[in-house]
C-alpha cells in the first residue's frame, strides 16, 4: 500500500491547493474530504497523474500515512475542527501529529493542544496566508503549538512556503499552544488595517480631489515602486486600472458594503484583553461595521448637511503628502501590532522571535511588502526593542512624514471624509511621544465618584492615595486600578 508522507483534510479551495503544492515539492499526500464525492472529483481532474493518494474513510487515511502519522486539517474553524479531533485521535498512537491550518481563534488552539498532548499526541496550529494563488504557488506559514512537532513537519512547510528574494523560507516555528494562530490573527488585524489605510486615501482622492480611476491607478503604480511596494498597493492600483468587457470601471458598480470574517475583531478584542492601545485595528474594523449600514447612511446623506469645503491647493502636492501619511500610519499599524504580540508572548509564556515574524511575513501572505524587511532589521539590532517608533530608521521616517501627515488630516476633516485609521494613527503617535497625558484628571474623576485610588508623581509608584473630595465620603477606598 502507498505510504503518504503527509494526509490533507479537506478539499475545498485551500485544501485542494496545498494537496497540489506539496505534491509539486516531492511529497506523497494523501487527500481526504468527509463528502467523498469531491476525493473521487479531485482525483479524477486536478490530482490526475500525479503523486497523490485518495482516502474514502478516516481510518482508511490513517492507514496510508508514513509514521509519526502528520494529518493536517484544512476545515471550517469551530466545532467542525474539534469534532475531527474526537474522530481522529482514537486512531493515532503516540506521537502522532494534527494540524489545524484553519484560521482558528487562538484560545481554540490553546485548549486543543492541552488535549491532544494529554493523549500523547502532537498538536501544531498554524496560520496559512496568501490566498488561493499562495496555497498552490506558496504561503505564508506560522505554525505553532507541541515544539516536538515541528521537526517533523519542517521539511514539508518549509518547502511549500513562499521564499523571500534572498531565498529565506516564509514560515519558521513561532511558539508554544497557541502562538501560531495568535500571530495569524494579529497578521489578519493588520491586514484590516492595511487595507482600510488605502481605501481612505482612495477616498480622499476620489472626493476630495475629483480625480479619476485612471489617475489614482497611475498614483498607486508610483507608490509601488517607492517604500510602499506591497501586494495590497499592486493589487489596488490594478483595480482601478480594471474595466469589464463593455468598457465598464468595475470598481465603480461595486457596492460600499464591506464583508469580514471575524479575526480583525478576534484582534481588536484581543488587544482589549491585553490592554493594549491597537487604536488603528479597531478603526479599521469599525470602519467594515459602518459601511454595513448602508440603508441608514443613505437616509443620512439626505438627512444631514455637512459643513465642509472643497480642496484648494495643490492637487499633486497633497498627493504626495498622502504618500508620507499613509506610509507614517503603516508604521503605527505595525508598531501596534507588534506591542499585542509582545504583550501576548509574556501572558502566555510564549518566546516569539519578532524579526522572525517579520520575514515570515515578506513573502506568500497578504500584507507582504518591502517595508517588512525594515522591521526585521529592527529586532536583529535589537532584539529587545520595546516599540518600533524607537528604532532610529522607523523613528526618522515617521517624524520626517509629519507634516505632510497632519496636512492630510487637517484637509480630510475640512473636506468631510473621514479617515478614521489615518487620525487614529496620528492621535496614537501623539499619545505616544507625549510626556504627560490627561489620565491624572482622569485618575481624580475615578476616584472621585468611585474612590478608586491614584498615585502621585511626588511619591514612589505603587503607592495609592484617596481623597475625600466632597468632605462627605470617609477613608476607605477601592481596590487598585489595573495598570
Amino acid at each position: 500500500m502507498p505510504q503518504a508522507d503527509i494526509a490533507v483534510v479537506g478539499l475545498a479551495v485551500m485544501g485542494e491547493n496545498l494537496v497540489l503544492n506539496m505534491e509539486s515539492k516531492g511529497f506523497t499526500v494523501c487527500a481526504f474530504n468527509r463528502t467523498t464525492s469531491k476525493v473521487d472529483d479531485f482525483l479524477a481532474n486536478r490530482a490526475k497523474g500525479k503523486n497523490i493518494i485518495g482516502a474514502w474513510s478516516v481510518e482508511e487515511m490513517i492507514s496510508k500515512l508514513k509514521r509519526p502519522r502528520k494529518v493536517m486539517v484544512m476545515v471550517k474553524a469551530g466545532a467542525p475542527v474539534d469534532a475531527f479531533i474526537d474522530q481522529v485521535l482514537p486512531l493515532l498512537e503516540d506521537g502522532d501529529i494534527i494540524i489545524d491550518g484553519g484560521n482558528s481563534h487562538f484560545p481554540d488552539t490553546i485548549r486543543r493542544t492541552q488535549k491532544v498532548e494529554a493523549a500523547g499526541k502532537l498538536y501544531i496550529g498554524t496560520g496559512v496566508s496568501g490566498g488561493e494563488e499562495g496555497a498552490l504557488r506558496g504561503p505564508s506559514i506560522m505554525p505553532g503549538g507541541s515544539p516536538a512537532a515541528w521537526e517533523h513537519v519542517k521539511p514539508i512547510f518549509q518547502a511549500i512556503c513562499a521564499k523571500t528574494d534572498q531565498g529565506e523560507p516564509c514560515c519558521e516555528w513561532v511558539g508554544e499552544n497557541g502562538a501560531g494562530h495568535f500571530v495569524k490573527m494579529v497578521h489578519n488585524g493588520i491586514e484590516y488595517g492595511d487595507m482600510q489605510m488605502i481605501c481612505e486615501t482612495y477616498h480622499l482622492m476620489k472626493e476630495g480631489l475629483g480625480m479619476s480611476n485612471a489617475e489614482m491607478h497611475e498614483v498607486f503604480k508610483a507608490w509601488n515602486d517607492g517604500e510602499l511596494c506591497s501586494y495590497l498597493v499592486e493589487i489596488t492600483r490594478d483595480i482601478l486600472g480594471y474595466k469589464d468587457e463593455d468598457g465598464n470601471e468595475v470598481v465603480d458598480l461595486i457596492l460600499d458594503t464591506a464583508g469580514q470574517k471575524g479575526t480583525g475583531k478576534w484582534t481588536a478584542i484581543a488587544a482589549l484583553d491585553e490592554g493594549m492601545p491597537l487604536t488603528l485595528i479597531g478603526e479599521a474594523v469599525f470602519a467594515r461595521c459602518l459601511s454595513a449600514i448602508k440603508d441608514e447612511r443613505v437616509t443620512a446623506s439626505k438627512a444631514i448637511r455637512g459643513d465642509v469645503a472643497t480642496f484648494e491647493g495643490d492637487k499633486a502636492k497633497f498627493v504626495d503628502d498622502l504618500r508620507q501619511a499613509l506610509y507614517a500610519s503603516k508604521i503605527v499599524s505595525y508598531a501596534q501590532g507588534y506591542q499585542l504580540m509582545e504583550s501576548a508572548a509574556k501572558n502566555y509564556g510564549w518566546n516569539l522571535n519578532r524579526g522572525g515574524i517579520a520575514l515570515m511575513w515578506r513573502g506568500g501572505c497578504i500584507i507582504r511588502s518591502v517595508f517588512l524587511g525594515k522591521i526585521k532589521e529592527a529586532f536583529d539590532n535589537d532584539p529587545s526593542l520595546p516599540n518600533l517608533l524607537l528604532d532610529p530608521f522607523f523613528k526618522d521616517a515617521v517624524e520626517n512624514a509629519q507634516g505632510a501627515w497632519r496636512r492630510v488630516i487637517t484637509a480630510a476633516v475640512n473636506m468631510g471624509v473621514p479617515v478614521p485609521t489615518l487620525s487614529s494613527a496620528l492621535s496614537f503617535f501623539d499619545g505616544f511621544r507625549s510626556e504627560r497625558l490627561p489620565a491624572n484628571l482622569l485618575q481624580a474623576q475615578r476616584d472621585y465618584f468611585g474612590a478608586h485610588t491614584y498615585e502621585r508623581v511626588d511619591k514612589p509608584r505603587g503607592e495609592f492615595f484617596h481623597t475625600n473630595w466632597t468632605g462627605r465620603g470617609g477613608d476607605t477606598s477601592a481596590s487598585t486600578y489595573v495598570v
